[in-house]
């Protein structure tokens, strides 16, 4: 991981918790992350894999709450007003089936793509290779695994479609 971006988190988890989420942003900036402007980091946050900070691309106006984790074996990308509740979990890394003896196989690196102006509810996990659609909803908890429609709430384990929203 590049030094720069570990640095970057340490300072960030030095913040105190309810203020300081435009600093947090300016902070992920110069560690190297793409981060739009208005954009607002509630708390501490993870990035790990190999990407590094060059894996994630934050749009505009976007709200990260706090301890939310992201995988960046591939590329992430939340587009302009894309909000992330406490704890989400986006991740890109998967692993292909492997043999008796060890069946975690090869790493399988899918980029994931969050839409604008989507919401993601708390503790939400967005797995590798899924696109989640302008104007969407995952409720929380849900475990995303396929795409979602624009302009549609998703929820439960796995995440199912639950109902159309006003485009």
């Amino acid at each position: 991981m590049q030094l720069r971006l570990v640095i970057g988190l340490i300072v960030i988890r030095l913040l105190p918790e309810l203020g300081g989420g435009r600093a947090r942003s300016a902070i992920l900036r110069l560690a190297g992350t793409r981060v739009g402007r208005s954009t607002v980091v509630g708390g501490p946050i993870s990035i790990a894999g190999s990407l590094g900070a060059d894996g994630l691309r934050i749009g505009q106006r976007c709200i990260l709450n706090s301890r939310c984790h992201f995988d960046v074996a591939a590329s992430i990308v939340l587009d302009d007003g894309a909000g992330l509740g406490h704890e989400v979990l986006v991740l890109t890394g998967t692993h292909q089936i492997g043999g008796h003896d060890q069946r975690y196989g090869r790493l399988t690196p899918l980029p994931v793509h969050i839409g604008r102006g989507v919401w993601i509810g708390a503790r939400a996990t967005i797995l590798p290779g899924v696109t989640i659609g302008d104007g969407a909803i995952v409720a929380a908890g849900a475990l995303v695994a396929r795409d979602v429609e624009p302009d549609t709430m998703v929820g439960g384990v796995p995440a199912r479609f639950m109902r159309s929203l006003e485009p």
